[in-house]
């Protein structure tokens, strides 16, 4: 399998307020949220990054997107470096997240318009793109409701749509079905499986072990920054559910660590 991505190193420490020195029962004034984590995610495949809530996916997930410079490390996406070609990795990837939100005075027409301007989508291939999109999702009767008076479930389709305008090769989703009802979570599970077929490397992170289990090839479980454990579902679960896999990590590591 190719690499198409491979983490190296990645760090990032955060300041932390005296409020949130009192939240977190610590007298330290920093938090180290990635403590030097590696990984490498391979064409074709789902990735998913497990970890409680606090364990580092989403900060990972932003490094990956450019969002936020690591303090350390690189990670490599399709050749381009998140350090050094911020811009060409932000071309070759969509990322999605529910802290992200579209603006709602705008329809879902024009915000599929303007973020494939933006990606500079030709106007041919944006219409073809955006008529399917909007059809496999069900926004096409909705183009023209402003994002504000859509439901949830239907907010996050649009938001899954506009991260796809440009077809990334190389698409970042965290906490995907986070807040969803379970016919909309099922909806977008299933279209990542069909981004999988189409030979796309899909990257998620995650609490829920069923959507790991349902859809990933590949998890690494992350635990106060750390990368614990990193292999193919089969090699991680070790002839137990995930579930249990996972818990018999935490204890591990948090015995470790204390």
């Amino acid at each position: 399998m190719k690499e198409i991505l491979q983490a190296q190193g990645l760090c990032k420490t955060f300041k932390l307020s005296a409020k949130q020195q009192k939240l977190e029962k610590t007298k330290s004034r920093t938090k180290v949220a990635v403590d030097h984590l590696s990984f490498t995610a391979y064409e074709g495949e789902i990735f998913g990054l497990l970890g409680p809530n606090g364990a580092g996916k989403t900060t990972t997930l932003r490094m990956l997107a450019t969002l936020i410079r690591p303090d350390e490390g690189d990670a490599i996406l399709d050749g381009a470096s998140v350090v050094r070609e911020p811009d060409k990795v932000r071309g070759k990837i969509g990322f999605l997240t529910s802290e992200l939100k579209l603006e709602e005075f705008f329809t879902p027409n024009y915000l599929y318009d303007f973020f494939s301007d933006l990606h500079q989508v030709p106007k041919e291939q944006r219409e073809a793109r955006k008529k399917a999109l909007f059809d496999r999702f069900g926004i096409d009767q909705f183009a023209e409701v402003k994002v504000a008076n859509l439901s949830t479930g239907m907010k996050q389709k649009v938001s899954l749509v506009i991260s796809l305008v440009h077809d990334p090769k190389v698409v970042i989703f965290d906490e995907p079905t986070n807040g969803l009802d379970v016919l909309t979570a099922k909806v977008v599970t299933d279209f990542l499986l069909e981004l999988k077929s189409q030979g796309k490397t899909v990257i998620v992170s995650t609490h829920i072990f069923s959507l790991i289990e349902k859809i990933c090839d590949r998890v690494g479980v992350i635990i106060d920054g750390k990368m614990i454990v990193c292999d193919t579902l089969q090699a991680v679960c070790a002839g137990k559910s995930l579930e249990d896999r996972f818990f018999d990590i935490y204890a591990e590591t948090v015995g470790e660590l204390q």
